[in-house]
């Protein structure tokens, strides 16, 4: 009889760790477990004086990988008398990103020393960290000038959430951290070192998907931006360049096996290889079954869109994307990342901050059903989905919310459901960003846990961008695109598979139930898009007809200036 093969995939999200554990033969999903962070606001260290400002602390990922796993293999044990650890044979890794930590020589994260320890600044700077925004805006300006390339490939602006434009703003604001970092590594390359024992910064195998996303790395120009280039923003930031590092690797990579260390504390035998991690929506979509002609939407806090198109085949450098890079989802197809900032941040913000109606009208199950009992146009009302800035088309985390036409009238539903209508006009810019560049988007497929439970929300999208919405058939796809990269790294001879391509054929699915577009619906969807796109380029582009590029700005200086004494 032939050995059950299992893998186990560990996401690490924004306010928890997930681990998941695969039957490789079929994409089984055996157990499952989640530890919350247990430092900060649900796990995000916050400062009040700074709303840009998002990090977390680096020992609650390791505190997480244990809690985690030991419950996950607690769990497994009542699923099924039968497992036994040993029927492991891979490990795969995701994280938020990019999520920069600075590390010591020896892969240490600062934040565990103790004259560090309180510091915001040694801990890891989490995605939606948009402190760097003037750093990011200054990187741009000089890639504009004197190398074009480095921004081609990422949509012609470099963002406040990735990993140079954060570590710059180290540098600025905070000296002693930056001097005292021998390294920066991100989360995504951190947790499968702290596995492997393979922590040295210079040693360890870096994600090609962080550092073809979010660090401007290309081998076509030597890796990460010239020193020379890196020393016109500061010569320290220049210098550090020889420090972090000059080769990537894609997710089929082995980044190591677990130490007998870690196989002791997390109950697994020593030994198990350990993928090369990736950010959490790529392997997301790997989970989902992304493959070229199919867009994949990861539904959360803030939205992933990623699709993938063969490197064989000619692509477009396509603007306002957070990416184009080779081997970055897919080994052998390029990766293209897009999304928004803020999607269930969004609707959170609205239940929790703003608390319409009180705990039982106020609730997201309240709220969802009032707006269910609305048609399209009914209120009267239009949004913009960047309470949290715009990753893309526009790349600017300078811009903000807004709602326009409420009257003395306006209801709570009203004003959820044009929540929920301005992340799918949102959603619908990305896809018809896609489709300008030739990069033809032939079927959807959602994953999360929005996307699961609400279905009005599907609803909306299907009638707003006049697409079927398709939901993957895992709850997990985050993890199960890791326990896929553990699959692959395992190899045939164990149990595994030669490439994501088998493995995804084997393990992934779409769930029966799709949501159509409804033709009348779709009618008055496409006149409030028009109004849509009025608001988001007056108010986000210098050329906009409405020319009003600047008040949200202005608003921000003023809030700024205002919350430092006038």
């Amino acid at each position: 009889m032939k050995k059950r093969a299992l893998t186990l995939g560990l996401d690490f999200g924004t306010n928890s760790v997930r681990a998941l554990l695969v039957d490789v033969a079929n994409g089984g999903e055996l157990a499952t477990a989640v530890h919350a962070y247990d430092t900060g606001k649900e796990g995000i260290i916050l400062d009040s004086s700074d709303p840009n400002l998002a990090r977390q602390n680096p020992a609650g990922y390791v505190r997480g990988t244990e809690a985690v796993v030991r419950s996950l293999l607690a769990e497994a044990r009542r699923a099924d008398r039968s497992f036994d650890p040993a029927q492991i044979i891979g490990i795969g890794v995701d994280t938020t990103g990019s999520t920069p930590i600075p590390v010591d020589n020896t892969g240490t994260p600062l934040s565990f020393q103790k004259r560090f320890k309180n510091n915001p600044n040694a801990q890891a700077w989490l995605w939606k960290d948009h402190t760097s925004f003037a750093e990011a805006s200054l990187i741009t300006e000089l890639a504009a000038r004197e190398h074009p390339e480095y921004l081609a490939k990422c949509g012609g602006t470099y963002s406040s959430e990735w990993f140079l434009s954060k570590i710059f703003h180290c540098l600025r604001v905070d000296p002693a951290v930056f001097d005292a970092a021998s390294s920066w590594v991100e989360c995504c390359d951190f947790i499968p070192g702290l596995l492997t024992g393979i922590t040295d910064p210079l040693v360890m195998k870096r994600s090609r998907c962080a550092a073809g996303h979010k660090a401007m790395f290309s081998d076509s120009w030597g890796g990460l931006p010239a020193e020379e280039f890196l020393s016109k923003l500061d010569p320290k930031l220049g210098r550090l360049r020889r420090r972090l590092y000059g080769k990537s690797y894609t997710s089929d990579s082995i980044a190591g096996k677990l130490t007998p260390q870690w196989g002791g504390r997390l109950h697994l035998p020593a030994g198990i290889p350990v993928a090369v991690g990736a950010f959490d929506a790529h392997l997301g979509a790997v989970g989902s079954g992304v493959r070229p002609g199919r867009l994949i939407k990861i539904i959360g806090t803030s939205t992933c869109d990623i699709a993938v198109w063969p490197n064989t085949e000619p692509l477009a450098d396509i603007p306002g994307l957070c990416g184009i890079v080779d081997g970055s989802v897919l080994p052998g197809c390029f990766g293209l990342e897009a999304g928004q900032s803020a999607v269930g941040d969004i609707f959170n913000w609205f239940v929790s901050t703003i608390r319409p109606g009180g705990a039982a009208k106020g609730s997201h199950k309240a709220l969802t059903a009032r707006a269910a009992e609305l048609r399209p146009g009914e209120s009267g009302l239009l949004a913009l989905d960047w309470n949290n800035g715009n990753r893309t088309i526009l790349v600017d985390q300078r811009l903000t919310g807004l709602l326009l036409g409420q009257t003395l009238h306006t209801t709570p539903g009203e004003i959820y459901r044009a929540l929920i209508e301005a992340t799918a006009f949102g959603a619908l810019t990305i896809i018809n960003r896609f489709e300008e560049y030739g990069v033809k988007i032939s079927e959807v497929i959602n994953c999360g846990g929005i996307a699961e439970k609400n279905t009005l929300l599907m609803q909306i999208y299907a009638d707003a961008t006049g697409r079927e919405m398709k939901i993957a058939r895992s709850s997990q796809t985050c993890a199960l695109g890791s326990a896929i990269a553990g699959a692959v790294v395992a190899g045939k001879a164990k149990g595994g598979y030669d490439d994501f391509v088998e493995a995804q054929a084997a393990m992934c699915g779409i769930k029966a139930r799709t949501f159509r577009p409804n033709r009348a619906n779709r009618g008055v969807y496409r006149e409030l898009h028009k109004l849509y796109s009025q608001l988001h380029d007056s108010f986000g582009t210098r050329p906009g007809s409405g020319k009003l590029h600047n008040v949200m700005k202005d608003l921000l200086a003023i809030r700024d200036r205002q919350r430092k004494g006038g």
